[in-house]
């Protein structure tokens, strides 16, 4: 067995997960480690790998495969059978005696380890359990089985059993070696459904989420990023800096990326692109799954977006608070203010002028306080902010004139249809912003 580095040792005794075993058929050591939690998903996991079967075989001499098949001991019957069928078929191909597909993976050379996160006595704790639990039980076993000999990046990433990805998927790991990325994510697009209603219901999703990306970035916000959990990836020494994964039952992709951000640069592959799946689902509380839920459940208006508005207040907030000048918090309320009267609530309301005397008093460099504004001001507070302007002065509005609004940027108008509920419009305006995401 290989030893492992003092820093590694370290995070395992301290926030590594202890009751959870890998099963492998290996003794090598690895560069790449994908880890795909699954639940359920005896359906959909032929499908994930088939697809990886269609990528550059050569890397699976270096890559290995974690599978953590997971539930909760609450967890119904049927997601249990399921969960053992699954545990079974890929105990099989680790043992060579499987179906077709199996035979397959087995002479390719595909490295795939299993974590039994399912049977009794071994089912994840009914408080965290989750999917940040399950990625967080794979990516902690992980850290065991990288090469630290090696002068190769060890490179963690986030994969779902409900995905396909693209052919050079795996050659995209070459590229996030050779440039040294320390963490970032893959391109993705969701795949779109044969129904017109369920298209719909994928492409609006899709349409917020990249729309609020792209609103970050024109205000020049550094968290401008896509936060979907299985594009996600990591070198194993940021893993470790940040402590982890999270235990969040969703929105464990938000607060991981987060994290990162606020100790490294987040780079996206675009070469590359992984595709999640666009079905409902009662996986997690909110995510891809449950907004298609609430699209067909009309408790919400789903063909409704930011105000633009949000994003100016924003970038000008962005603007006065990380310039060069370290100013008193009562004077960055006053700038505030005169920005919109909202900021300045808002600032109130997360109880800045407390929160910033106190970082001036005990931050002494100015180059530290730069980063303490970005620590403050981040990711998180930075939706709150939106979500607070959206609540008080700026609602929702149409999706089309919000769409509109927002790509005056780009100099790009799209001919609509007087629908907004209209598939086809819709798709339109979901390539523009896919073509813009790359740019």
């Amino acid at each position: 067995m290989q030893e492992l580095p003092a820093y590694v040792t370290n995070y395992l005794r301290k926030f590594g997960v202890t009751k959870w075993q890998l099963e492998l058929n290996s003794e090598k050591r690895f560069q790449n480690i994908i880890v795909i939690p699954a639940i359920q998903e005896s359906e959909n996991l032929p499908k994930l790998l088939a697809s990886l079967l269609q990528c550059d075989k050569s890397m699976f001499t270096k890559t290995l495969f974690v599978f953590v098949i997971n539930n909760l001991e609450s967890s119904s019957p049927e997601v249990k059978k399921d969960n053992l069928r699954l545990l079974q078929y890929l105990r099989n191909v680790l043992r060579g005696n499987a179906d077709e597909l199996s035979q397959e993976i087995i002479s390719a050379g595909m490295n795939i380890g299993v974590v039994d996160a399912s049977s009794v006595g071994f089912e994840m704790p009914e408080k965290d359990g989750g999917v940040g639990y399950a990625r967080k039980i794979g990516m902690d076993l992980a850290l065991n089985y990288f090469d630290y000999v090696s002068s190769q990046p060890r490179i963690l990433v986030c994969l779902d059993a409900d995905c396909t990805v693209s052919p050079n998927y795996l050659s995209a790991l070459n590229e996030i070696a050779e440039k040294k990325y320390s963490a970032g994510y893959f391109e993705y697009e969701h795949i779109l459904p044969a129904d017109d209603d369920e298209r719909s219901a994928i492409i609006t999703y899709e349409i917020f989420l990249r729309y609020y990306v792209l609103g970050l970035k024109l205000a020049g916000s550094s968290f401008a990023f896509d936060t979907i959990g299985s594009t996600m990836y990591c070198d194993a020494e940021s893993y470790v800096r940040i402590g982890g994964m999270n235990k969040k039952k969703a929105a464990e992709d938000f607060y991981f990326l987060e994290k990162l951000a606020k100790i490294t640069d987040i780079n996206k592959i675009s070469s590359a692109k992984v595709y999640p799946s666009s079905r409902r689902s009662w996986r997690v509380p909110f995510g891809t799954g449950q907004r298609i839920n609430r699209y067909f459940a009309g408790t919400h208006n789903e063909d409704s977006l930011y105000d633009p508005k949000s994003f100016d207040i924003l970038k000008q907030w962005l603007k006065t608070f990380f310039g060069d000048d370290i100013l008193t918090a009562e004077k960055y309320l006053d700038l505030a203010g005169q920005i919109d009267s909202s900021l300045s609530e808002f600032l109130l309301n997360q109880s800045f002028p407390e929160a910033w005397t106190k970082i001036i008093n005990e931050t002494g460099k100015s180059d530290q306080l730069q980063k303490q504004k970005y620590f403050w001001f981040d990711g998180f507070r930075t939706l709150k902010l939106i979500h607070y302007l959206r609540d008080t002065r700026y609602p929702m509005i149409n999706m089309f004139e919000a769409l509109d609004q927002l790509l005056v940027n780009y100099d790009v108008k799209v001919a609509q249809s007087n629908f907004v509920s209209d598939w086809q419009t819709q798709f339109e305006y979901l390539k523009i912003l896919r073509y813009f995401s790359v740019k």
